[in-house]
């Protein structure tokens, strides 16, 4: 389901509701989660970007790293 269609079918199950409580609830959530500002992500320098590349490829050589398959089962 593309994220219109669940936007839309959120907004009708909204109108639909009777409770105050639950209503003021998603008022304060929907406030809350507008008023904070985005994380500013800044971009790591050419140095940072070697050294992370250089820890990487250690850790690779010393076995410490995961196959995609043992992450799958992780998360199934």
């Amino acid at each position: 389901m593309d994220l219109q269609t669940r936007k839309i079918e959120f907004v009708q199950k909204f109108l639909k509701l009777q409770n105050e409580e639950v209503i003021s609830q998603f008022e304060s959530l929907l406030k809350n989660k507008s008023s904070r500002k985005s994380p500013t992500i800044t971009p790591m320098s050419i140095e940072e970007l070697n050294s992370r590349i250089d820890k990487s490829e250690l850790d690779f050589k010393n076995g410490k790293f995961k196959t995609s398959s043992e992450l799958l089962k992780k998360y199934k």
